[in-house]
C-alpha cells in the first residue's frame, strides 16, 4: 500500500482555495477512483494522467485499487488544473518519486497525451492566494502561468515544461536521473524572475479630437474623480472616439491597482502579458447578455464589468443592449463589486471601473442636429429614450451632449490639447483627493462625504435651491457635490464654490435626477 500528499489550489470566484490531493494505492481489483466534488473536466484527469504517465516512459500501477481524494470534498474542483497533482501523486504513492520532497511545494497544470504541460487560469490568483497566507511553499506552473504567476514579488515560482522534468527534481537518492528515459531539457525546470513592470500608456492621443471642447473637459472631470459619463449626440460626431482615448488620460496604475486587474484576467483567461500594468479598456458589443456584462455560470466566471476592474467599460449604442443588462449595471455602479449567488456556491468579484456609454439622442440618431433634420416622431423618440430607466441614468455622473463639427470646422481646425498634459491634470487632482480623504471623489458616501466636500455658504444655498426648483433626488444632490468637488480640485481649490457648483449642474440633466 502507498499514500502521497500533494497541494494544490482551487479557483472560488477570486480566491484560490489550498487543495490536498490525496492518493492511494492498495491491493484488490484495479480500478482509478476520483472523489471530492470533481466536475466533468477534472474527472477526465483520469485519461489524461494514464495516458501522460505511459507515454513518459514511467510506470503506472495498473494492478491496484486506486483512489484519488481531492480535499475539502466539499469544494468544487474544475478546469484540468490538477492533472499534474494528481500524477505526482500516483508516482509518489507507487515510489517513483520521493514523496517527502513535495511538501515544500504547490503544482498546477493541465497534462497532454505526451506528459507536456498545458497552462491554466488563475495562476496570479494562486500566487496571490500564496502571498497573503504567508507560506513559504514554492509553485510549481507550466509555461504560461509561471509567467503570471511570477508578476508577484516574493512568491518563489518555477516553470516546467514536461511531466519528466517535474520528475526529475524529486526523484529518490535510491535511483538517479539516468533511470529516466530522454535527455533532461536543460530549459525544462526554470526558475522564474520577477517580471518588470511596463509603464507605457494606450496610443491613442485626445489631440486626436478636433473641437470638442466641453466633451474633452467632461472627460477630464471623469477622469479626475473616478466618474462614470455619458455621452449623447448624431452619427460620426467623435463619441466613440473620444471615449478610446479616456484610458490615456487616467494615471498609471500602482503596483496593487495592476496585480487585482491582472488577477481578474487570468481567471477568466484572458490575460495578456504585453499588457501588464496597463488600464484595461473592455468594449463589449451591444448583444452582450447580462451575464456576459457581470458574470455567472456555473461555476461563476467573472463578466465585462470584473474584467475592466480599475480601467474603462465603454458601452457603445447604449440603449440598444437588452434592458436586463443595463439594469443588472446600477448596483456595481455603486459598490465597486458584484457578488454572484448561485444554489451550489456563491462568489465575489471586483468591479471598480469607470463607465463611458454612448449613445444617440433618438432612434435615426439626428434629433437636435444641425447637420441634418431628424425623422423621428415624438413616440419613437420616446421610447428610445425609454429603453434607459431613471435610476440607472441617475447613477451617471455625467450626461454630456456632442454635436457633430461642420465640414469647415473640422478640416481647418488645429490638433487640441494632447492626452499627456490632461493627465498631468488629472493626476495632480487625484492626489489632493487621495491626500485629503484617501479616496476618489466619486468614491465619498454617508459621513465622509460631508464631511470632505468643503463647500462654502454661497454653494450651499445655490446646491439647495437647485435641487428644489430641478426636483434632485438624494443621489442626484450628492452626485451633483461630488462633481463640484472634482472641479474645485482641478482648480486646485480647498473648497467648493458657487462657480464650481454652476458647472457641475451643467451635467445633470433633468432625466437624471
Amino acid at each position: 500500500m502507498g499514500l502521497s500528499l500533494v497541494r494544490s489550489r482551487a479557483l472560488q470566484g477570486l480566491q484560490a482555495v489550498e487543495v490536498t490531493v490525496e492518493v492511494h494505492l492498495a491491493n484488490g481489483l484495479p480500478s482509478f477512483s476520483l472523489v471530492g466534488l470533481a466536475d466533468v473536466e477534472v474527472k477526465e484527469a483520469r485519461e489524461r494522467v494514464r495516458c501522460a504517465i505511459q507515454n513518459a516512459r514511467l510506470d503506472f500501477p495498473h494492478n491496484k485499487r486506486i483512489t484519488v481524494n481531492l480535499a475539502p470534498a466539499d469544494l468544487p474542483k474544475d478546469s484540468g488544473r490538477l492533472d499534474l497533482p494528481i500524477a505526482l501523486g500516483l508516482l509518489a504513492a507507487s515510489g517513483q518519486i520521493d514523496a517527502s520532497q513535495l511538501a515544500g511545494y504547490e503544482f498546477a497544470g493541465e497534462l497532454s497525451l505526451s506528459g507536456a504541460l498545458r497552462p491554466v487560469r488563475g495562476a496570479l490568483a494562486m500566487a496571490l492566494a500564496l502571498r497573503q497566507s504567508g507560506s513559504d511553499k514554492q509553485l510549481v506552473l507550466p509555461p504560461g502561468s509561471a509567467e503570471e504567476a511570477a508578476l508577484v514579488p516574493d512568491v518563489t515560482v518555477f516553470r516546467a515544461r514536461h511531466l519528466l522534468d517535474v520528475v526529475r527534481r524529486f526523484v529518490p537518492t535510491s535511483l538517479s536521473n539516468d533511470d529516466l528515459t530522454g535527455a533532461p531539457d536543460p530549459q525544462g525546470w526554470e526558475r522564474m524572475q520577477p517580471t518588470v513592470r511596463q509603464h507605457g500608456m494606450p496610443v491613442a492621443d485626445l489631440a486626436d479630437v478636433k473641437g470638442q471642447s466641453a466633451a474633452k473637459r467632461a472627460l477630464e472631470i471623469a477622469a479626475a474623480g473616478g466618474h462614470s459619463v455619458l455621452l449623447s449626440g448624431p452619427p460620426g460626431a467623435g463619441k466613440s472616439m473620444l471615449a478610446q482615448r479616456f484610458a490615456g488620460l487616467l494615471p498609471p496604475l500602482d503596483d496593487d491597482q495592476a496585480l487585482e486587474s491582472a488577477a481578474v484576467r487570468s481567471l477568466a483567461g484572458r490575460f495578456d502579458l504585453a499588457h501588464w500594468g496597463l488600464r484595461p479598456t473592455g468594449s463589449p458589443h451591444h448583444s452582450a447578455s447580462a451575464v456576459a456584462l457581470v458574470g455567472g455560470g456555473n461555476p461563476p466566471r467573472p463578466g465585462e464589468i470584473s474584467l475592466a476592474h480599475h480601467g474603462v467599460l465603454f458601452l457603445d449604442e447604449f440603449p440598444e443592449f437588452t434592458r436586463m443588462a443595463l439594469e443588472a449595471l446600477r448596483e456595481p455602479l455603486e459598490t465597486g463589486t458584484i457578488t454572484i449567488a448561485r444554489a451550489a456556491q456563491r462568489a465575489e468579484f471586483p468591479a471598480q471601473f469607470q463607465l463611458i456609454a454612448a449613445m444617440n439622442p433618438c432612434p435615426c440618431g439626428y434629433l437636435g442636429s444641425s447637420v441634418r433634420a431628424c425623422r423621428c416622431t415624438p413616440d419613437q423618440v420616446s421610447r428610445y429614450q425609454a429603453k434607459l430607466s431613471g435610476p440607472l441614468m441617475d447613477r451617471i455622473d455625467l450626461h454630456v451632449d456632442v454635436q457633430a463639427l461642420p465640414a469647415e470646422q473640422l478640416l481647418q481646425s488645429e490638433a487640441g490639447e494632447g492626452s499627456a498634459a490632461v493627465r498631468t491634470r488629472v493626476g495632480a487632482a487625484r492626489q489632493r483627493a487621495l491626500e485629503r480623504q484617501g479616496c476618489s471623489n466619486q468614491a465619498l458616501a454617508g459621513a465622509a462625504l460631508d464631511a470632505r466636500i468643503r463647500t462654502d455658504e454661497a454653494a450651499a444655498r445655490f446646491v439647495a435651491q437647485a435641487g428644489a426648483q430641478l426636483g434632485w433626488s438624494a443621489r442626484g444632490t450628492h452626485r451633483t457635490l461630488k462633481i463640484a468637488r472634482t472641479i474645485a480640485d482641478l482648480a486646485a481649490s480647498d473648497t467648493v464654490e458657487v462657480v464650481h457648483v454652476a458647472e457641475a449642474m451643467q451635467y445633470r440633466r433633468l432625466g437624471a435626477r
